[in-house]
């Protein structure tokens, strides 16, 4: 057995994840679907390139009056 082995232990935060998976078995369904809402889109590509050409280039000193 290695010196350093400490099978027995857990830390706080395995502790807690454990106890709150066990609490809520449909957490990581949520998490996924929640997810699903914002980051897993298809990305229309000719629409993206019409946004990036309509941008308007950004002065150097924007808070810079012209008076």
């Amino acid at each position: 057995m290695s010196f350093f082995a400490r099978p027995d232990y857990k830390s706080d935060t395995t502790q807690f994840i454990e106890q709150l998976r066990a609490q809520k078995p449909d957490l990581e369904e949520r998490q996924r679907e929640g997810r699903a809402l914002l980051w897993d889109k298809a990305v229309d590509s000719e629409v993206w390139q019409e946004y990036r050409a309509g941008r308007v280039a950004q002065k150097p000193y924007v808070y810079q009056t012209n008076a």
